[in-house]
Protein backbone atom coordinates (compact mmCIF):
# COMPACT_ATOMS: atom_id res chain seq x y z
CA UNK A 1 0.00 0.00 0.00
CA UNK A 2 1.60 3.34 -1.13
CA UNK A 3 1.28 6.23 1.20
CA UNK A 4 -0.95 7.74 -1.23
CA UNK A 5 -3.45 5.51 -0.99
CA UNK A 6 -3.16 5.11 2.87
CA UNK A 7 -3.87 8.69 2.65
CA UNK A 8 -6.34 8.42 0.71
CA UNK A 9 -7.98 6.02 3.39
CA UNK A 10 -7.21 8.57 6.20
CA UNK A 11 -8.99 10.91 4.50
CA UNK A 12 -12.33 8.36 3.65
CA UNK A 13 -12.46 7.98 7.61
CA UNK A 14 -11.78 11.43 8.91
CA UNK A 15 -14.56 12.49 6.80
CA UNK A 16 -16.93 9.50 8.34
CA UNK A 17 -16.04 11.00 11.31
CA UNK A 18 -16.55 14.71 10.24
CA UNK A 19 -19.99 13.99 9.89
CA UNK A 20 -20.47 12.23 12.87
CA UNK A 21 -19.54 15.52 14.59
CA UNK A 22 -23.26 16.96 13.07
CA UNK A 23 -24.64 14.66 15.57
CA UNK A 24 -25.28 14.68 19.53
CA UNK A 25 -23.73 12.12 21.54
CA UNK A 26 -26.82 10.02 22.69
CA UNK A 27 -27.78 11.37 25.64
CA UNK A 28 -24.70 13.92 26.31
CA UNK A 29 -24.22 17.14 25.68
CA UNK A 30 -21.04 16.97 23.10
CA UNK A 31 -21.05 15.58 19.34
CA UNK A 32 -19.89 12.29 18.41
CA UNK A 33 -16.75 13.54 17.12
CA UNK A 34 -15.90 15.35 20.50
CA UNK A 35 -16.41 12.13 21.96
CA UNK A 36 -14.22 9.77 19.86
CA UNK A 37 -11.43 12.54 20.18
CA UNK A 38 -12.03 12.72 23.88
CA UNK A 39 -11.25 8.69 23.67
CA UNK A 40 -8.29 8.58 21.69
CA UNK A 41 -7.33 11.46 24.13
CA UNK A 42 -7.62 9.61 27.12
CA UNK A 43 -5.00 6.52 25.05
CA UNK A 44 -2.74 9.32 24.13
CA UNK A 45 -2.48 10.21 27.68
CA UNK A 46 -2.52 6.57 29.27
CA UNK A 47 0.82 5.74 26.84
CA UNK A 48 -1.38 3.46 25.05
CA UNK A 49 0.63 1.54 21.69
CA UNK A 50 -0.68 3.08 18.74
CA UNK A 51 -3.16 0.27 17.54
CA UNK A 52 -5.12 1.18 20.72
CA UNK A 53 -5.14 4.86 20.61
CA UNK A 54 -6.06 4.11 16.82
CA UNK A 55 -9.09 1.69 17.94
CA UNK A 56 -10.36 4.43 20.56
CA UNK A 57 -10.61 7.37 18.47
CA UNK A 58 -12.68 4.49 15.68
CA UNK A 59 -14.49 2.77 18.19
CA UNK A 60 -18.06 4.26 16.95
CA UNK A 61 -17.15 3.94 13.52
CA UNK A 62 -19.68 1.68 12.71
CA UNK A 63 -22.59 4.19 13.61
CA UNK A 64 -21.77 6.35 10.83
CA UNK A 65 -20.60 3.62 7.91
CA UNK A 66 -23.11 2.58 5.17
CA UNK A 67 -24.52 -0.74 6.00
CA UNK A 68 -28.00 -2.87 4.85
CA UNK A 69 -27.39 -4.53 7.97
CA UNK A 70 -27.38 -0.81 10.28
CA UNK A 71 -30.57 -0.48 11.79
CA UNK A 72 -31.15 2.12 14.68
CA UNK A 73 -32.63 0.96 18.32
CA UNK A 74 -35.37 3.26 18.27
CA UNK A 75 -37.21 3.76 21.69
CA UNK A 76 -39.61 6.45 23.21
CA UNK A 77 -38.03 10.06 24.91
CA UNK A 78 -39.98 8.96 27.45
CA UNK A 79 -38.20 5.30 28.56
CA UNK A 80 -35.07 7.62 28.60
CA UNK A 81 -36.18 10.10 30.49
CA UNK A 82 -37.09 7.80 33.12
CA UNK A 83 -33.89 6.58 33.00
CA UNK A 84 -32.05 9.35 32.86
CA UNK A 85 -34.39 12.54 33.39
CA UNK A 86 -33.83 15.73 31.08
CA UNK A 87 -31.91 13.62 29.17
CA UNK A 88 -33.69 14.74 25.78
CA UNK A 89 -36.88 16.74 25.39
CA UNK A 90 -40.56 16.02 24.07
CA UNK A 91 -42.35 12.56 23.78
CA UNK A 92 -41.06 11.49 20.30
CA UNK A 93 -39.30 8.32 19.29
CA UNK A 94 -35.41 8.41 19.18
CA UNK A 95 -32.69 6.11 18.28
CA UNK A 96 -30.13 5.40 20.87
CA UNK A 97 -27.70 4.01 18.53
CA UNK A 98 -27.21 1.49 15.76
CA UNK A 99 -27.51 -2.21 16.86
CA UNK A 100 -24.29 -3.86 15.86
CA UNK A 101 -22.47 -0.89 14.98
CA UNK A 102 -19.38 -2.44 17.01
CA UNK A 103 -19.35 -5.03 13.93
CA UNK A 104 -20.09 -3.14 11.17
CA UNK A 105 -17.02 -1.05 12.27
CA UNK A 106 -15.04 -3.68 12.89
CA UNK A 107 -15.69 -5.00 9.03
CA UNK A 108 -15.25 -1.58 7.83
CA UNK A 109 -11.78 -1.42 9.26
CA UNK A 110 -10.85 -4.52 8.20
CA UNK A 111 -11.79 -3.69 4.75
CA UNK A 112 -9.73 -0.73 4.81
CA UNK A 113 -6.16 -2.38 5.61
CA UNK A 114 -6.71 -1.89 9.48
CA UNK A 115 -4.57 -4.35 11.38
CA UNK A 116 -6.76 -6.99 13.18
CA UNK A 117 -5.93 -5.73 16.69
CA UNK A 118 -7.56 -2.42 15.82
CA UNK A 119 -10.91 -3.90 14.25
CA UNK A 120 -11.08 -6.73 17.18
CA UNK A 121 -10.78 -3.65 19.81
CA UNK A 122 -13.08 -1.76 17.77
CA UNK A 123 -15.69 -4.52 17.60
CA UNK A 124 -15.24 -5.31 21.81
CA UNK A 125 -16.80 -1.79 23.09
CA UNK A 126 -19.94 -3.11 23.29
CA UNK A 127 -19.42 -7.04 24.52
CA UNK A 128 -17.65 -4.80 27.17
CA UNK A 129 -20.56 -3.17 28.26
CA UNK A 130 -22.18 -6.74 28.95
CA UNK A 131 -19.27 -7.74 30.82
CA UNK A 132 -18.79 -5.17 33.18
CA UNK A 133 -22.64 -5.04 34.17
CA UNK A 134 -22.24 -8.52 34.36
CA UNK A 135 -19.39 -8.74 36.52
CA UNK A 136 -20.03 -5.10 38.26
CA UNK A 137 -23.60 -4.63 39.49
CA UNK A 138 -23.03 -0.86 40.54
CA UNK A 139 -21.46 -0.18 36.45
CA UNK A 140 -24.89 -0.72 35.40
CA UNK A 141 -25.86 2.07 37.30
CA UNK A 142 -22.99 3.97 36.40
CA UNK A 143 -24.56 4.00 32.59
CA UNK A 144 -26.15 7.12 31.46
CA UNK A 145 -29.95 6.25 30.62
CA UNK A 146 -29.20 6.35 26.49
CA UNK A 147 -27.02 3.11 27.02
CA UNK A 148 -28.74 1.33 29.73
CA UNK A 149 -31.52 1.20 27.03
CA UNK A 150 -29.27 0.26 24.12
CA UNK A 151 -28.10 -2.97 26.33
CA UNK A 152 -31.52 -4.41 25.88
CA UNK A 153 -30.61 -4.48 22.29
CA UNK A 154 -27.66 -5.76 23.14
CA UNK A 155 -28.05 -8.62 24.36
CA UNK A 156 -28.16 -7.01 28.22
CA UNK A 157 -25.65 -8.60 30.45
CA UNK A 158 -23.06 -11.58 30.04
CA UNK A 159 -23.76 -14.68 31.45
CA UNK A 160 -21.36 -16.00 34.19
CA UNK A 161 -20.01 -18.68 31.22
CA UNK A 162 -19.84 -15.67 28.91
CA UNK A 163 -17.69 -13.65 31.32
CA UNK A 164 -15.54 -17.01 31.98
CA UNK A 165 -14.95 -16.89 27.91
CA UNK A 166 -14.34 -12.95 28.11
CA UNK A 167 -11.76 -13.09 30.91
CA UNK A 168 -10.00 -15.63 28.86
CA UNK A 169 -9.10 -13.59 25.76
CA UNK A 170 -5.79 -12.10 25.92
CA UNK A 171 -7.00 -8.50 24.89
CA UNK A 172 -9.36 -8.45 27.54
CA UNK A 173 -7.76 -5.80 29.75
CA UNK A 174 -7.13 -3.33 26.84
CA UNK A 175 -10.69 -3.77 25.82
CA UNK A 176 -12.22 -3.39 29.20
CA UNK A 177 -9.61 -0.08 29.34
CA UNK A 178 -10.96 1.36 25.80
CA UNK A 179 -14.32 1.44 27.14
CA UNK A 180 -14.00 3.11 30.05
CA UNK A 181 -12.06 5.70 28.38
CA UNK A 182 -15.19 5.08 26.14
CA UNK A 183 -17.52 5.60 29.32
CA UNK A 184 -15.47 9.12 30.44
CA UNK A 185 -15.07 10.73 27.07
CA UNK A 186 -18.32 12.78 27.70
CA UNK A 187 -16.77 16.03 29.29
CA UNK A 188 -18.25 19.12 27.51
CA UNK A 189 -15.73 21.48 26.23
CA UNK A 190 -12.47 19.65 26.67
CA UNK A 191 -9.47 20.12 24.87
CA UNK A 192 -7.66 17.94 23.21
CA UNK A 193 -5.72 16.95 20.07
CA UNK A 194 -8.08 17.49 17.12
CA UNK A 195 -8.60 14.90 14.02
CA UNK A 196 -6.00 15.97 12.16
CA UNK A 197 -3.22 15.05 15.32
CA UNK A 198 -4.09 11.58 14.37
CA UNK A 199 -3.33 11.57 10.58
CA UNK A 200 0.49 10.42 10.24
CA UNK A 201 -0.01 7.72 13.15
CA UNK A 202 -3.34 6.48 11.04
CA UNK A 203 -1.14 6.52 7.93
CA UNK A 204 1.67 5.25 9.49
CA UNK A 205 0.13 2.11 10.82
CA UNK A 206 -1.39 1.54 7.19
CA UNK A 207 1.79 1.46 5.80
CA UNK A 208 2.87 -1.25 8.18
CA UNK A 209 0.33 -3.67 7.35
CA UNK A 210 0.69 -6.53 5.25
CA UNK A 211 -2.42 -7.25 3.72
CA UNK A 212 -4.35 -4.66 1.15
CA UNK A 213 -7.75 -2.88 1.22
CA UNK A 214 -10.79 -4.75 -0.26
CA UNK A 215 -12.64 -1.76 -0.97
Amino acid sequence: MTAEKCDQIVDTIFKVLIDGSKQDYIGERISQLEHCLQAASQALDAGADEETILAALLHDIGQFTTSPNQKQMICDASALNELDPGAVDGTKQISVGVTGHERIGAVYLRQLGFSEKVAALVESHVPVKRYLTAKYPEYYESLSGASKLSLKYQGGPFTQEQVDDFEKDPLYKIKVQIRQWDDAAKVVDLKVPDLEYYRPMAIRHLLEQKSQPVV
